[in-house]
C-alpha cells in the first residue's frame, strides 16, 4: 500500500529531511583522511541525538550503527569501524533520522583530497543522475521515468548502474512502498500522485554493474574493485514539480 502525506505530514517531513542535510553538513566539516569510520558515525550520531533526533539506521533490521559509511569500491551498507579514511578516497556518507515521529534520509558521496579526474566525473554524473531523476517526480508520471532518467545518463557517460538496489517510499517507516529503481524503462510502473514521498538514490559505478555482498550481511562492493558513487534526496511529488525536503546546502566543498 502506498502512503500519499498531506500538508502537516509533509511540513514535519522537511524538518526531518533538513536535519539530515545538517547532519551531512556536519560531515562534510570534519571527514578528513586520518580518521576512521567508526569515529566519524560516533560524531554524526551525537550531532542528531543533540538535535533531539534519533539516528534511523541504528539497529533497524540490526544494522549496528548511525551511518552507512562507503568507501571507494563498498557501494553502500558500509559498517562503520576501525577503517581509516585516506587521501584520495571518496567515501558514500548515507543518513538517516528519525524526527517528529517522521523519518529523513539522505546520501553524499565526498572527495578526500585531491582525486583523478575520472572518479570526479563519476561523482559528477552520480550527482546529475539524481537531480534527472528528481525532475521526473511530477504527478502523472511514473516511476519508470525517474529510472530511465537516472539509468540513460549515467550509461551515456559510460558508467554502470547498479540492479539489486533501489530508492524507496518514505515516511513513518524508513522504507515504504513503492520501489524506486535506477534503472528502467519510460513511461512503465506505477503512477505517482501528489504527496508521494520518496528516496531516489542512484548507486552508479565506474566499471561492472554487478556487485556482491560481504559476509557482514551488510556491506556491498563491486565485483571488480572499481569505484562507485552514491547521492540520494528525500523529495515529495508535486502537481507542478517535484520539492526536495532533504538538502546539501549544508556541506563545506561540494563536488
Amino acid at each position: 500500500m502506498v502512503w500519499l502525506k498531506n500538508g502537516d505530514e509533509v511540513a514535519l517531513m522537511r524538518t526531518s529531511n533538513r536535519l539530515v542535510g545538517q547532519t551531512l553538513g556536519f560531515v562534510s566539516e570534519i571527514i578528513r583522511p586520518g580518521i576512521t569510520t567508526k569515529w566519524l558515525n560516533d560524531q554524526a550520531e551525537t550531532f542528531t541525538r543533540d538535535h533531539n533526533a534519533l539516528p534511523a539506521f541504528l539497529n533497524y533490521n540490526g544494522f549496528p550503527a548511525s551511518l552507512c559509511i562507503s568507501i571507494n569500491d563498498k557501494v553502500v551498507h558500509g559498517i562503520p569501524s576501525g577503517e581509516i579514511i585516506r587521501e584520495g578516497d571518496i567515501v558514500s556518507v548515507d543518513c538517516g533520522v528519525l524526527k517528529n515521529g517522521f523519518y529523513g534520509d539522505s546520501a553524499y558521496t565526498f572527495a578526500i583530497g585531491e582525486i583523478s579526474e575520472k572518479v570526479r566525473h563519476l561523482l559528477r554524473v552520480t550527482r546529475d543522475c539524481l537531480y534527472r531523476g528528481i525532475e521526473k517526480a511530477v504527478s502523472g508520471n511514473r516511476i519508470g521515468d525517474i529510472s530511465h532518467a537516472v539509468q540513460s545518463y549515467a550509461e551515456e557517460n559510460g558508467f554502470s548502474v547498479v540492479r539489486e538496489l533501489v530508492g524507496h517510499g518514505i515516511g513513518r517507516h524508513l522504507h515504504e512502498k513503492p520501489e524506486v529503481p535506477n534503472f528502467g524503462r519510460q513511461g512503465h510502473g506505477m503512477k505517482m500522485k501528489k504527496g508521494l514521498v520518496i528516496a531516489i538514490e542512484p548507486m552508479i559505478n565506474m566499471g561492472k554493474k554487478e556487485v556482491y555482498q560481504w559476509s557482514d550481511g551488510w556491506t556491498i562492493s563491486t565485483v571488480d574493485k572499481q569505484p562507485s558513487a552514491h547521492f540520494e534526496h528525500t523529495v515529495v511529488v508535486g502537481d507542478n514539480g517535484p520539492e526536495i525536503l532533504s538538502t546539501f546546502d549544508f556541506i563545506k566543498n561540494e563536488i
